[in-house]
């Protein structure tokens, strides 16, 4: 579908994660997790901005009354893009130091959904939690592995969701109104795939994206029936997101990693940790904002 993946930035991140695209400010906003950055690209100017948190910064989000919203280890947090400050809103597992937040995005309703992981890989001690505009809480899922990818369908009946050891998307019915999810499935099995199902996206025409972490691409699926329909080879082992950015969003941005359980992978994939986009034939979902 694409032959046009062009190298945005040589910008060697440890774990890139959580990209979000701000159509307000024509602007992509992206972590380093491992790096504790949040970076600011303007595809304007070719331009990318970091901001240290000196925490873990697992994915970031805009916010409707300005500025963005991030997770960091522990909690939801605001961070301030002209004076770099960061304010606590929501502490999440304060009390479990070897967990730490993951991917996460907002809803087109505002709510920031989120999950956690266990930092040294120990197995159901994450959770998926969302946060609301009157800053309240609530746990939509317990149990979880590692967190990954979230989207929902272009109809908003439909939450998308990646566990990643599972080795599946998820399919939930979703109740935009109340942020209720129910009847779980299994929307695309990824069991004879090259590398793991990280972050994805979902595009207008309901299909969805998934970054394969260990597996150097992004493919598109059909979730209603679980088939692939096409693929970006990338130029790195650990691919970990995407999303929908550009004018008309029929930009897809992509995330990469350095780190991974292949130390070999970094001398074979020198781009490793930068970032990518390609362009596509497919307008995207819009990245929503958080509303509160």
């Amino acid at each position: 579908m694409s032959d046009s993946l062009e190298l945005l930035t040589e910008s060697k991140a440890e774990l890139g994660e959580g990209p979000s695209w701000d159509s307000r400010n024509n602007m992509l906003y992206w972590v380093d997790i491992q790096g504790g950055n949040v970076h600011m690209y303007k595809p304007n100017i070719s331009e990318d901005t970091i901001i240290h948190t000196g925490s873990y910064v697992s994915s970031v989000v805009p916010r409707m009354s300005g500025g963005v919203l991030i997770t960091l280890q522990h909690g939801f947090y605001s961070l301030d893009l002209k004076t770099h400050s960061v304010t606590l809103i929501r502490e999440v597992e304060g009390d479990l130091v070897d967990n730490r937040f993951n991917d996460g995005k907002c809803d087109a309703y505002g709510r920031f959904w989120a999950g956690t992981m266990s930092i040294g890989g120990l197995s159901s001690k994450g959770a998926l939690y969302y946060l609301s505009s009157d800053h309240s809480v609530t746990k939509a899922l317990s149990g979880v592995s590692i967190s990954n990818g979230l989207g929902w369908s272009p109809d908003n009946g439909t939450m998308y969701y990646i566990d990643t050891p599972t080795r599946r998307v998820a399919a939930f019915d979703f109740n935009l109104k109340t942020g209720e999810i129910n009847n779980k499935r299994t929307a695309v099995d990824f069991s004879d795939q090259e590398g793991n199902p990280d972050g994805m996206a979902v595009d207008r025409e309901g299909m969805i994206w998934v970054a394969h972490w260990g597996g150097s691409k992004v493919s598109r699926w059909n979730p209603l029936t679980g088939k692939t329909l096409d693929q970006i080879i990338v130029p790195t082992m650990y691919v970990t997101s995407c999303c929908f950015g550009g004018k008309n969003l029929d930009e897809l941005y992509i995330t990469t990693a350095r780190t991974g359980p292949d130390p070999l992978a970094l001398s074979k994939y020198p781009h490793s940790g930068h970032l990518f986009r390609a362009k596509v034939e497919i307008e995207g979902l819009p990245t929503y904002s958080f509303n509160g």
